[in-house]
Parts: C-alpha cells; sequence; structure tokens
C-alpha cells in the first residue's frame, strides 16, 4: 500500500472524504458499496469497491467460482478458454528517445528543489487559476500527491 500524500479531515459526524482525482481513478461511483478493512496493530483502514457475489465480468450469480479474489462465472471462464469476446489491451509504444536521453530526461526532473517546484506550481496556479491538481500534475511532470503537497508549503 502506498501513501498518497492526501490528508482529509474528519467531520463532526465521522465521515471523510474521498478526493475526486481517487475516485475517477478507481472508478467509485456516487451511491457504490464500499468494504471498510481494519488492522489494529498498524491503525490502518482500507477501502475496496464491494462487488457482492457476483461474476467480475459479467455480474451473473450463477456457477461462480472464487480466482484471484473475484467471482468469476462458468460462462465466462469457458469464454476465456477459447478466447472470444475479448480484446487485448495494446501496450503503448516507447518514446523514440533513447535510454540515456530518457534517463538525463528523469534526472533533469528529479533535480527540480522543492522551492523551484513551488515556484513554478504558484506561477501555474496564477495562469490556470481553475485548472484541476491532476492538471498541475500533468503539466509539472510529477504526482498529483506531490502537487498537494507543494500547495500545503504555498
Amino acid at each position: 500500500m502506498k501513501s498518497t500524500g492526501m490528508t482529509r479531515p474528519l467531520d463532526a459526524l465521522g465521515r471523510i472524504v474521498i478526493p475526486k482525482e481517487m475516485r475517477i481513478s478507481m472508478d467509485y461511483n456516487v451511491g457504490d458499496p464500499v468494504e471498510i478493512f481494519a488492522d489494529e496493530e498498524t491503525g490502518i483502514l482500507a477501502f475496496r469497491k464491494y462487488t457482492g457475489v457476483t461474476c467480475k465480468m459479467c455480474g451473473s450469480t450463477e456457477q461462480l467460482t472464487y480466482f484471484r479474489d473475484s467471482f468469476i462465472c462458468g460462462e465466462c471462464i469457458e469464454s476465456l478458454k477459447k478466447g472470444i469476446h475479448f480484446s487485448p489491451i495494446l501496450r503503448p509504444a516507447k518514446s523514440a528517445l533513447s535510454n540515456s536521453q530518457r534517463s538525463n530526461k528523469e534526472s533533469k526532473r528529479l533535480r527540480r528543489s522543492t522551492q523551484q517546484m513551488i515556484e513554478s506550481l504558484k506561477e501555474l496556479m496564477q495562469k490556470h487559476p481553475n485548472a484541476a491538481q491532476h492538471e498541475y500534475a500533468k503539466i509539472l511532470e510529477v504526482s498529483q500527491a506531490r502537487i498537494s503537497q507543494l500547495k500545503k508549503m504555498l
């Protein structure tokens, strides 16, 4: 489990808001049931979208088999075995940069100091005041969590 760097306060009723960017990336929608897990030793709470006892692929409740933390129905298993009703995910082509160019680009990005990043973010926020946090992250080539940290330092 990795830290996102995002923090949210509990309200008076003990509720917490899951940041919009996380809800989008994890495909959580309004009204979706969520399972809550607690590890008392480490003090960690974890959430997972609850799918219930249905096929992960088609939602069927018939002939279910439990496989790798998910239920899959017999019909979907047969479809997978036969290779029908699916399309493979293609990886995007690697850029034309050579390994040395790529490592130089990455090292340049890593060399920016926190103060430089704060200044860059401040300028960006002035130019684009209504942009979302993920847009700032994309422009500055950092994670959304890093943007959140930098905003706190402003």
